[in-house]
C-alpha cells in the first residue's frame, strides 16, 4: 500500500508541474510581453487562455499536501521543517499571483493594470523557482529527518539550477499551449509570436540540463544513478523524445499534437526522479516503508484515492479537453484585437 500511495504521489506532481506549469509558463511569458501597447495583445491571450481553467490546476496541489500528510506524516514534518522558507515564499506566490491575475482583468486604470499585472508575472516566475528549489534539496540528499532550517537546503548548486529547470520548462509548456490557443481563438500573428518562444524555451531548457549534468554528478550522486540507468533511464530518453517531437510539430504548425508531446515530456521527467529515488523518499536516509503512516490509515488513503480517480479523474479531463477545444469561453472579435475598453488610459 505504501508503494501504491508513493507512485500515486509521483504521479500527482507530475500533474501539477504540467497543469500548473502551463500556467505558470504563460505568467512568465507576460512577464516578457513588454508595455502596455506592445503586449497587449498577447496578455490578452494569456488572460482568456488561462480564465476557465487557472484555479482548477490548484487542486492538484491540495492532494499532494494531503497525500503528503496522511500517508507519509515523517516526509511531510521533515520536508516542511528544513525546508519552510521556499515552501512559504512558493505560497505567498501562489496567493499573489492568483490575486493579481483575477484582479487585472476587472481593472480599467492602466496604472492599475500595471501593478496586478507585474504581481501576476513576477509570482508565476518565482513559485515555479521555489517548488524546484525544494525538489533539488531533496534529490541533493541535503534533507534528512532531523534536519533543521537552513539556506544550504535549497540555496545550492542543484537546488538552483532545478528552479530555474522548472522555470524553463513551464515557460516551454505555456509558450506550446499559447500557441494552439492564438491559432483557436484566430490571433494570426500570435501564433508564430509564441511558435519563437517555444523554441527559445526549449533551447534554454537543454542547456540548463546540460549544465545540470556534471552538477547532479557531484551533488546528488545517488539520483544521477537512478537517472542514468534502468527505467529512470529509459524515461529520460522517453522525455528527450517527446520534447523533440514537439519542437518539429510546432516547427511544422503542427499545433494540436505539440500540447501532448509537451506535457508527456514534462511529466516523464517528474517520473524518472520517482523512478531514480525508489526506494526512498529522502534519498539514502528515508525509505517509503519507514516514512509510511499506519496501516489502517494507509487503507483508508487507498480507498479515497480510489474513489477520487474514479468519481473526479473524468470530470477534470473532461474539463481540460472542453478547455482545449474551446468551448469554455470564446474570444468576440474585439478581444482578439485587444480592443481598448473605456477608462483603459486613465
Amino acid at each position: 500500500m505504501a508503494d501504491f500511495i508513493a507512485w500515486v504521489l509521483v504521479l500527482a506532481i507530475a500533474a501539477y508541474a504540467c497543469a500548473g506549469g502551463t500556467d505558470y509558463g504563460a505568467g512568465f511569458w507576460d512577464l516578457l510581453a513588454g508595455g502596455a501597447e506592445r503586449g497587449k495583445r498577447s496578455r490578452w491571450l494569456i488572460d482568456h487562455a488561462m480564465a476557465p481553467v487557472w484555479e482548477v490546476n490548484n487542486v492538484w496541489l491540495i492532494f499532494i499536501l494531503v497525500i503528503m500528510w496522511t500517508g507519509f506524516p515523517t516526509l511531510f514534518q521533515t520536508v516542511f521543517s528544513a525546508m519552510w522558507l521556499p515552501l512559504a515564499l512558493a505560497a505567498v506566490g501562489l496567493v499573489l499571483r492568483g490575486a493579481g491575475f483575477a484582479l487585472r482583468k476587472p481593472t480599467r486604470r492602466l496604472a492599475q493594470q500595471r501593478i496586478y499585472g507585474a504581481v501576476f508575472a513576477i509570482s508565476s516566475l518565482l513559485t515555479p523557482f521555489f517548488f524546484g528549489a525544494v525538489l533539488g534539496g531533496i534529490a541533493s540528499g541535503r534533507v534528512k529527518p532531523g534536519t533543521t532550517a537552513s539556506t544550504d537546503a535549497w540555496a545550492n548548486g542543484t537546488s538552483v539550477l532545478v528552479g530555474l529547470l522548472a522555470i524553463a520548462a513551464t515557460a516551454f509548456l505555456g509558450a506550446v499551449f499559447l500557441c494552439s490557443d492564438a491559432l483557436r481563438f484566430g490571433a494570426d500573428d500570435l501564433v508564430d509570436y509564441f511558435r519563437v518562444r517555444v523554441l527559445i524555451a526549449f533551447a534554454v531548457v537543454v542547456v540548463l540540463a546540460l549544465i545540470a549534468l556534471p552538477v547532479t554528478h557531484n551533488d546528488a550522486r545517488y539520483v544521477w544513478d537512478g537517472l542514468t540507468g534502468g527505467l529512470g533511464l529509459l524515461l529520460v530518453i522517453l522525455a528527450a523524445v517527446c520534447g523533440l517531437a514537439t519542437v518539429l510539430l510546432v516547427w511544422r504548425r503542427s499545433y494540436g499534437w505539440s500540447r501532448h508531446t509537451s506535457v508527456a515530456s514534462v511529466a516523464l521527467v517528474v517520473g524518472a526522479w520517482g523512478c531514480a529515488q525508489r526506494p526512498y523518499l529522502l534519498p539514502e536516509s528515508l525509505t517509503v516503508a519507514e516514512a509510511a503512516g499506519a496501516a489502517h490509515t494507509l487503507r483508508w488513503l487507498v480507498i479515497v484515492t480510489a474513489v477520487a480517480i474514479v468519481l473526479v479523474g473524468p470530470a477534470l479531463v473532461l474539463l481540460y479537453r472542453l478547455d482545449t477545444m474551446g468551448e469554455l469561453e470564446e474570444l468576440s472579435d474585439a478581444d482578439t484585437r485587444a480592443a481598448r475598453a473605456p477608462g483603459d488610459n486613465l
